[in-house]
């Protein structure tokens, strides 16, 4: 039974694969060819059902009928007749028929490509670059690895207490998402904020040639999108364009960013906990409530509470804060914006759980986002400490080095229990976990859905419990 509906579910299994891996072939392929079980592959989402999405559906489904078909029919044939060879040959065709197809979409796929969605891609660029271009408000563009939407919706948030803002919805950072913000604005915006993505070279500067920004933020460097990108380096070139194209004025860099500090130029504006530039922090306080600091600048101080939690968000609240003084913000504007930012879904985010603490970092998916959450919980006081991650996707050659650190930040954090969701990086967390004699419980997990919906079971009152990262179904 479970054979047939993973049989009349494969159309939708390969839409929604090819859809995961925004239609790369290479990536959809090595997908294809590890996959055990078909009827499992959609744990975690739903196909989006694009109009592209459905025509794939459809191509797989009817080929492979049409395939079925002709198989049954030469068994018919071979049995009637005696001939063994065509009942073979029927059975070995029917069999066949979903790798077949799977296979074949990828030209109904490319000709999609070269002939809809590329060209409308590139009319869809050239009416957002229109848009922008003739836009009066100012632009401010975020790149980096890592804290872009949370850096976005900060800046927002902030600059609406003293001006019309309009930002790119939640983490929608890539052309055609660019293209929808340029098209629902009003025109009147005195303030623009634009996230970028990255996924492979040459993406950020498209990006900054589409938008034509301002001012620049870059937020940090990490190993992510290396299987695209080769190294850290190229993917460090790559969010620098952002830099290059404003020629590195009105350009801030996070200077914690270890990563970054060899693309950082004198021109460039540095922010950290410390402060951004020549504001300075002092006075941090840090619990599960929020994060109270003050900014201060010769004899100018401005003392300032937000409830957003943890230290390693200081910098970002500095550089933001910095842009608004810049921008014309009176002091009391200021603050009554900073006071107004709070957790953004999925971003260390907590909430309350029958007695526990949960904080939900779902969305973070680079090494810099593990430390500061593995910092933030070693910060925070508990009956008892949990920390559960599945480890990070798109790490390439660096995988196990980068998974090794993850254990050992984990370690270094000293949860009472760590739960790993079992996948191809746990043993290089675990090794990471065991070079600093971890001596928690360590839980590893096979049902990550089970374990998520069943957290209230297994968090108890005080807890505080750290979700790091998701782990999405085309990786393993």
């Amino acid at each position: 039974m479970k054979f047939i509906r993973t049989i009349l579910r494969f159309p939708e299994t390969i839409a929604y694969m090819l859809q995961s891996t925004e239609y790369e072939a290479g990536a959809y392929i090595r997908w294809f060819w590890r996959t055990r079980s078909f009827g499992s592959v959609m744990n975690r989402r739903e196909l989006d059902a694009t109009l592209i999405a459905r025509v794939i559906k459809l191509f797989v489904g009817g080929g492979m009928i049409l395939e079925i078909l002709g198989g049954v029919y030469l068994m018919i044939v071979g049995t009637v007749q005696g001939q063994w060879a065509y009942l073979v040959m029927g059975g070995f065709i029917i069999v066949a028929a979903p790798v077949v197809w799977a296979h074949l979409v990828l030209v109904a796929t490319t000709l999609a490509r070269m002939l809809v969605i590329e060209p409308r891609r590139n009319h869809q660029k050239q009416i957002t670059q229109d848009i922008l271009t003739k836009h009066k408000g100012i632009t401010i563009a975020i790149a980096g690895s890592y804290g872009k939407t949370t850096m976005k919706e900060i800046l927002a948030t902030i600059l609406a207490e003293g001006m019309k803002v309009a930002a790119t919805p939640a983490n929608k950072n890539v052309a055609v998402s660019h293209y929808q913000f340029a098209l629902n604005l009003d025109g009147d915006e005195a303030a623009l904020v634009i996230e970028y993505g990255e996924g492979k070279p040459g993406d950020v500067r498209g990006f900054a040639q589409t938008t034509i920004p301002d001012i620049g933020i870059i937020t940090g460097l990490a190993p992510a999108h290396l299987d695209r990108y080769g190294s850290v380096h190229e993917a460090g070139k790559d969010i620098f364009a952002l830099a290059d194209y404003l020629q590195d004025s009105r350009v801030y860099v996070n200077e914690e960013s270890a990563l970054i500090r060899p693309f950082v130029k004198p021109t460039h504006t540095k922010y950290s906990r410390k402060g951004a530039g020549e504001w300075r922090v002092s006075g941090v306080q840090v619990s599960i409530d929020g994060t109270v600091f003050s900014l201060s600048k010769g004899a100018r101080s401005i003392s300032v509470e937000t409830k957003l939690i943890g230290a390693h968000l200081v910098g970002t609240l500095a550089a933001a804060a910095k842009i608004a003084l810049e921008l014309g913000m009176t002091d009391d504007q200021l603050r009554a914006g900073i006071a107004k930012t709070m957790p953004y879904e999925h971003r260390m985010q907590p909430y309350y759980l029958g007695g526990a603490w949960v904080i939900d970092d779902a969305y973070n998916g680079n090494l810099e986002g593990i430390r500061a959450g593995t910092d933030l919980l070693r910060e925070l006081e508990a009956k008892r400490k949990i920390y559960v991650t599945p480890g990070l996707v798109d790490q390439g050659d660096e995988t196990e080095a980068v998974h090794n650190e993850v254990g050992r930040l984990i370690a270094g954090a000293r949860p009472d229990v760590v739960v790993l969701m079992k996948n191809s990086v746990t043993e290089f967390i675990v090794a990471g976990l065991n070079e600093l004699d971890y001596g928690g419980e360590l839980r590893l997990e096979n049902e990550p859905l089970r374990f998520y919906t069943h957290l209230d079971q297994i968090a108890a009152v005080g807890d505080i419990v750290m979700l790091q990262n998701d782990w999405t179904d085309n990786y393993y």
